[in-house]
């Protein structure tokens, strides 16, 4: 794989992730707008996130049989057409339709472009591009949000998406150079395979911990905004974007994963030192207060992505001969976890308020460090 083509494919990750997450910060915008209830405002981050959880399975067969670059260019041409079609949309079924027509798509991206990677690279140096990868999903992810908000401040709500659309097509054209088939031996995998893949212990636990992990933050980031708004109801969604801004973290943390590992001495250490570094970012936000709720962002997403990036890059390292498959997978297992995470916690956080709400991510990051001690116990035997 070329340098060129590797930005090329590092750039389409960072403007899918806008996509995804564009919609987030200005959910109280939206719920204002089009006068919708909590739950109603959520769905535009849950509905997409919800195939997510489980079409990368289907389009992990898919890989082994058709060309990922085929698939991958595809996919973001349609993606960008729904962009373009979600800002000119006048009602909130219809935008909740498109939202989940785009939930499709994205899969097909991020399963072609992970694929890809994983294949095209030396063995020696996979931890360090999906790493990379996974740094061009947190810059996506904070750009997405903070653009977002920005733009809605400044434009109007429909601006981004249409800029967003236009990206989009620019990416698919810029991916035309990419190889056909880079060392993708495939043969179509039988359902036998995935459920032995999963009776694998290293395997089950890996995935076990992941969802747990996006569970907290996907439940941390939808529902974030709402509690802003109750702080300063005059708050502008430039304001919540800005926010993320510790996103940056992630990108510092992923980019230098093997030095991470090299101190711990295992990936199963390291990343159980980022669980913790997580929970402790979690207990930032207990105090209701804007500034230091900013300076608990840059510890959490440090945390999350510490924990994210090792994961990642050790499921291709243990995945020899299917790593279609376990990619595949692992990204249903983690937006499993982010689409149950964006919805369920949100009875607590309406019952029985924000604190409550925090305390319940707080058991599942303790739940995720256990089962960290099973994939090293799994991976050790």
């Amino acid at each position: 794989m070329t340098d060129s083509s590797l930005k090329f494919i590092y750039f389409a990750t960072v403007i899918t992730f806008c996509s995804l997450y564009a919609a987030q910060p200005i959910q109280p915008y939206f719920q204002t707008e089009f006068h919708l209830t909590d739950f109603q405002a959520i769905l535009f981050t849950t509905l997409m996130m919800a195939p997510l959880g489980i079409a990368p399975l289907v389009y992990g067969y898919l890989l082994e049989s058709f060309s990922a670059r085929l698939m991958v260019r595809w996919a973001l041409f349609f993606l960008g057409t729904l962009e373009i079609v979600f800002a000119m949309a006048e009602s909130y079924s219809s935008l909740l339709a498109i939202r989940a027509l785009q939930g499709l798509m994205i899969p097909a991206i991020l399963t072609s472009l992970m694929s890809y990677i994983s294949y095209s690279s030396k063995e020696e140096k996979v931890q360090h591009a999906i790493a990379a990868y996974i740094a061009a999903t947190i810059l996506g992810g904070f750009l997405g949000r903070f653009l977002s908000g920005l733009f809605t401040d400044l434009f109007g709500w429909r601006f981004f998406f249409v800029l967003l659309g236009l990206l989009l097509f620019l990416n698919c054209y810029l991916l035309k150079g990419m190889t056909r088939d880079v060392k993708m031996k495939y043969t179509r995998p039988k359902p036998g395979e995935i459920i032995a893949l999963l009776k694998q212990k290293e395997f089950f636990w890996l995935y076990a911990t992941i969802f747990c992990l996006f569970f907290v933050f996907a439940a941390m980031m939808n529902f974030l905004p709402f509690e802003l708004k109750k702080l300063d109801p005059t708050s502008g969604e430039a304001g919540i974007g800005l926010l993320y801004l510790g996103y940056s973290m992630g990108i510092i943390v992923s980019l230098n994963s093997r030095k991470i590992i090299q101190r711990f001495g295992h990936e199963t250490d390291a990343i159980a030192a980022g669980i913790v570094l997580f929970f402790l970012g979690l207990m930032f936000f207990m105090v209701g207060l804007y500034s230091v709720m900013f300076v608990g962002m840059f510890v959490f997403c440090a945390g999350l992505f510490t924990a994210h990036s090792l994961l990642s890059g050790f499921v291709n390292t243990l995945a020899k001969d299917t790593k279609a498959i376990a990619n595949g997978l692992y990204i249903c297992f983690y937006y499993m976890g982010g689409t149950l995470g964006s919805v369920l916690p949100g009875a607590v956080f309406q019952r029985y308020g924000w604190r409550m709400f925090l305390v319940q991510l707080m058991l599942m990051l303790v739940l995720a460090f256990v089962f960290t001690r099973f994939l090293k116990k799994a991976t050790h035997d």
